[in-house]
């Protein structure tokens, strides 16, 4: 049998091992099957490639080769998962196959071989990265706030020549970590001061609320997973250095520690995020769908309803300008009401029969001058009990349509031939009575809302489970028809299943836009907590739009 001996001097390969197995152990086999069991798996072809391919790669051990691309398992990765989307031609399943390779992955076993690949977290608050010209140990970056940055000592650029006396020429990366793992005491560094100059480091002021959820561990992109720093959406972070366009530094602005950690920029997460959009997230809810996606009780139309009107609910612009934008941060700063100033509208959304009425209503009770509602437009005639500008403010067919020519609703919708909608003016008439203006619309005005003139405070009010709406809405009745406000019927299942479908899919495609959820479990103690909400944006500091405090 062929040998072929990648050994250092007279020491057999292992190609040279497995091909003298069988003789070897001829003398210990009893029986015929065991023999022919063993020549044919030590004679296998495959097995045998195999073997030439591993001692052929161990030639290149010693230079630990840099793949071409730092990213190509990132992007391999990505590849993949977009054209799992697509349709699957014979093109695309071969390009599935191939990317699916060994040899295309192998970028994944480089990045843990200490080369430009991968950066490794100091102890000190710095990173570091083996040069891949030069093999030197480089500092690649500086974690603001950490000990490193405090001390001033170390930057950019530096070179690593020792740890504790001992010598880093020709080590990697993980060695030098697991060196600083085993310390005990103080550490010490010898540096060699790089020959670029740094900008003396300002102190940053970026505030941003996060708009979605991290977790670096999770994050195959990331440099260094052990620099990086998780946070939920709705946390305010303090961004701390950009300098870096696809990785920024920053803290949590409740974290007493100073020590910065790495975080997608914001041009990088739009960018992989508006890649995968298509497939992560929920299509968007057309508002002319069978779900009515938590209408004003006085524009919700009853299943019957809505079999025989073609166009039920439009807003001035549609809500797929809302979906095309992805959300990554939002840069805010730190605002407080000041005395005298209007106050904040409080926008309301929830699934159809969550409550978002009752709770306004026990609003308006609990202290009629304080807060106020909008009285809604209409061009059906008047009817004799009724009193123009308190059950509708009625308008002719022309002026109406005028009015939404000009972009003068927040919402409106058609219904037997007659408009129904509400107002920018009606919501500012509440304002300017120096009231709190409660609001209740589809999620997808909101966006049209978050303005400097209305600084809008969401609540987005999401049912409890479904065991406990059958429990707590056993009882309860739902008004039916449109102005028949007497019409009522009993909630059903298909109630129940459609307001925790509708509930999830505002929460998915809109929960980066509310500032306070409240589970609708109790009545009394969701109005207690959304009253206790509004007192706070009335006498405590928000993080707001920075462009909101500009105007």
């Amino acid at each position: 049998m062929p040998a072929l001996s990648t050994g250092a001097g007279n020491e057999p390969g292992l190609y040279e091992l497995l091909a003298g197995l069988p003789s070897q152990l001829q003398p210990h086999v009893q029986s015929p099957e065991d023999h022919s069991f063993l020549n044919n798996m030590f004679g296998e072809k495959s097995l045998h490639s195999l073997v030439k391919i591993h001692e052929k790669l161990q030639c290149y051990e010693d230079s630990s080769p840099s793949p071409v691309l730092q990213t190509a398992e990132t992007l391999a990765v990505d590849l993949a998962e977009e054209l799992q989307n697509k349709s699957l031609t014979g093109d695309i399943k071969e390009l599935i196959r191939l990317l699916s390779k060994p040899h295309i992955k192998a970028s994944g076993l480089l990045r843990g071989s200490g080369q430009s690949a991968l950066t490794y977290r100091l102890a000190q608050g710095a990173t570091i990265k083996k040069d891949e010209h030069t093999g030197a140990i480089i500092v690649a970056r500086i974690m603001r706030g950490g000990a490193a940055d405090r001390s001033g000592l170390i930057h950019v650029g530096d070179e690593l020549r020792e740890v504790n006396g001992i010598p880093v020429d020709g080590k990697k990366p993980e060695e030098i970590i697991l060196i600083l793992s085993q310390s005990q005491g103080a550490i010490t560094f010898k540096i060699v001061p790089g020959i670029k100059d740094e900008p003396p480091i300002k102190d940053p002021k970026m505030f941003v609320r996060a708009l979605f959820d991290y977790d670096p561990v999770e994050d195959k992109a990331i440099p260094c997973k052990e620099a990086g720093m998780s946070f939920q959406r709705g946390d305010i972070l303090q961004v701390m250095c950009q300098d870096d366009a696809t990785w920024w530094q920053a803290r949590h602005n409740s974290d007493t520690n100073p020590r910065a950690g790495l975080i997608p920029s914001k041009q990088f997460q739009e960018r992989r995020l508006a890649l995968r959009r298509p497939a992560t997230l929920p299509p968007p809810q057309k508002i002319s769908s069978r779900r009515s996606l938590g209408l004003r009780r006085s524009f919700r139309l009853s299943r019957r309803d809505k079999k025989t009107n073609k166009s039920m609910y439009e807003c001035k612009k549609s809500d797929q300008y809302d979906t095309a934008d992805v959300p990554t941060y939002e840069e805010v700063a730190s605002s407080r009401r000041q005395h005298g100033a209007r106050h904040r509208l409080v926008v309301i959304v929830g699934p159809t029969g969550v409550g978002l009425n009752e709770l306004k209503r026990k609003l308006l009770i609990s202290d009629p001058q304080h807060f106020g509602v909008t009285v809604p437009h209409t061009s059906r005639p008047k009817r004799n009990q009724e009193t123009d500008g308190v059950e509708y403010h009625f308008f002719s067919k022309h002026l109406f349509e005028t009015d939404i020519h000009n972009n003068k609703f927040i919402e409106y919708g058609e219904y037997k031939g007659n408009y129904y909608g509400t107002s920018l003016d009606s919501v500012r008439s509440v304002l300017s009575k120096n009231k709190v203006c409660l609001l209740d619309v589809q999620p997808h005005t909101v966006k049209h809302l978050r303005t400097a003139e209305f600084k809008p405070f969401v609540v987005f009010v999401k049912p409890p489970s479904i065991d406990r709406l059958r429990e707590t809405r056993k009882n309860a009745k739902v008004i039916s028809g449109r102005d028949d406000k007497t019409s009522t019927k009993a909630f059903t299942e298909e109630d129940f299943q459609e307001m925790i479908s509708s509930a999830q899919v505002m929460e998915s495609q809109y929960g980066h836009l509310f500032e306070k959820v409240i589970v609708n479990d109790d009545l009394s103690a969701a109005s207690s907590e959304l009253k206790l909400a509004l007192k706070k944006v009335e006498t405590e500091a928000h993080w707001v739009p920075v462009s909101w405090t500009h105007s």
